[in-house]
């Protein structure tokens, strides 16, 4: 079984892209850092890893996401390679087809940390985000403002 779920912040905006076909294809790419278990030397350490989507979901995705965002995501891994054109050496590339997104913080929690952020000096390069549709629409479910902690399965 090939099953990865992660939950982490988006690194940068994704990048869309669209097929040249007849009917064109979205495809969104992204990175997420998803935050390790154990601490090193007391500071909290991230892996990066490269996420792609397609169709609806990468839709719903250049739409609603931005940089920084909490999301939880569910997909498969996939192995790429191929021979390096310059060096002739073997490449490989592992990345998480995404099936599913989920948003792991509410849109205020984003907003509030993003706005306080720039408060300190920091650009913030995230504009503010539209509401995401209430029906989950896309492989999206929404989490009610007034979900407790403690009600949450994970």
């Amino acid at each position: 079984m090939n099953k990865v779920i992660l939950m982490g912040r988006l690194t940068k905006d994704p990048e869309i892209r669209y097929t040249q076909s007849a009917e064109p294809l979205a495809i969104a790419r992204y990175s997420l850092a998803v935050n390790k278990k154990f601490k090193r030397d007391g500071e909290q350490d991230a892996d990066f890893i490269e996420c792609v989507t397609f169709g609806k979901s990468a839709e719903f995705v250049e739409r609603f996401l931005k940089k920084g965002m909490m999301i939880a995501v569910s997909g498969r891994l996939q192995n790429n390679s191929w021979d390096d054109a310059t060096t002739g050496q073997k490449r490989y590339k592992m990345e998480v087809i995404v099936e599913e997104h989920d948003f792991a913080e509410s849109k205020a929690a984003f907003e509030s940390r993003r706005q306080s952020t720039s408060e300190f000096g920091y650009e913030s390069q995230v504009s503010s985000s539209p509401k995401p549709p209430s029906n989950g629409g896309g492989g999206f479910s929404a989490i009610a403002e007034d979900v407790d902690d403690d009600d949450l399965p994970f």
